[in-house]
């Protein structure tokens, strides 16, 4: 069997109900230069019974992880250890690819990729064929810091990153704490790499009200550890004054959530951290005592 290009990704937990959408979408594909690898995160539902039958399908090989429920992240970590293709797609079990994606991946690729990429943007679109957030600009390429700061792209974007940058700066795991930021992968690869930009639609995004977006007030409070880590990461590298005094309140906050003493010592910003301090205080008593659910 030749070599793929292509990993298809899909990290699931309890989603049997409708991971049925991803592989009927893979069925669908003009082109077969893809694999399927799915990361069950601890499932208790008839996941892998599905799995097994699909398994038997002639079109795509399909590879199946086990572990222990963790969060998101987590999973995502386990397979960028297992993907072995040049190029890799992270197709969530609520969503489904486009029935040309694979193949618009890969001859773009092979027409424009190249070392100094870390893959591609491609864009999302809706059920109703809307697409996700506003266009993406006119240029060949540019960093997902840029593209939502200076090009000023609203929503969700598909991204296909080469697999053996995925690979770096796997996501830290908190014991206890099932999600971290993804972005933070990301935006770490933009220090050295920019991202193609690919004007076609490559999945299709079914928002739903069990999606981790939906339920960010609580992630704050019960991933507080994670947030931490992240808001000082993205302090760390940011060069965006602005943008550095929103993370530190926010840093601030959870810091505090985390209970941790030492977070004006161990912040990357230390003189920002004392300037933000009474702001994060703020925050802190806001995502504490306020009821609401979403922020």
């Amino acid at each position: 069997m030749n070599k793929k290009t292509l990993t298809v990704i899909t990290a699931t937990y309890n989603r049997a109900y409708c991971l049925h959408q991803v592989f009927e979408s893979l069925m669908r594909q003009t082109s077969d230069d893809f694999i399927w690898l799915i990361i069950d995160d601890g499932s208790t539902d008839n996941t892998k019974e599905l799995v097994d039958g699909w398994k038997n399908n002639n079109k795509f090989e399909i590879l199946y992880y086990y572990k222990d429920n963790g969060g998101m992240h987590t999973a995502r970590n386990l397979a960028y250890e297992k993907v072995d293709t040049e190029l890799n797609v992270i197709i969530d079990s609520d969503d489904w690819m486009t029935d040309d994606a694979v193949e618009k991946i890969v001859s773009f690729w092979d027409n424009y990729g190249d070392n100094k990429y870390s893959g591609i943007i491609s864009n999302n679109v809706s059920k109703e064929g809307k697409m996700i957030g506003s266009a993406l600009p006119h240029i060949k390429s540019c960093t997902l810091t840029d593209l939502f700061g200076k090009y000023k792209v609203s929503g969700d974007k598909k991204l296909i990153f080469r697999s053996e940058l995925t690979k770096l700066y796997p996501y830290p795991e908190f014991p206890g704490e099932k999600f971290y930021p993804p972005s933070y992968k990301f935006r770490l690869l933009d220090l050295n790499y920019e991202m193609l930009i690919m004007d076609e639609y490559t999945c299709v995004v079914d928002y739903n009200d069990n999606s981790m977006t939906f339920d960010k007030f609580a992630q704050y409070q019960s991933c507080s550890k994670s947030f931490a880590h992240y808001r000082n990461e993205m302090i760390r590298i940011s060069k965006s004054p602005k943008f550095i005094i929103k993370e530190m309140i926010h840093y601030i906050a959870e810091s505090k959530m985390a209970n941790n003493k030492h977070f004006i010592k161990n912040s990357a910003k230390p003189l920002v951290a004392i300037m933000c301090y009474p702001f994060g205080c703020f925050l802190y008593y806001y995502l504490t005592k306020t009821k609401k659910k979403h922020l």
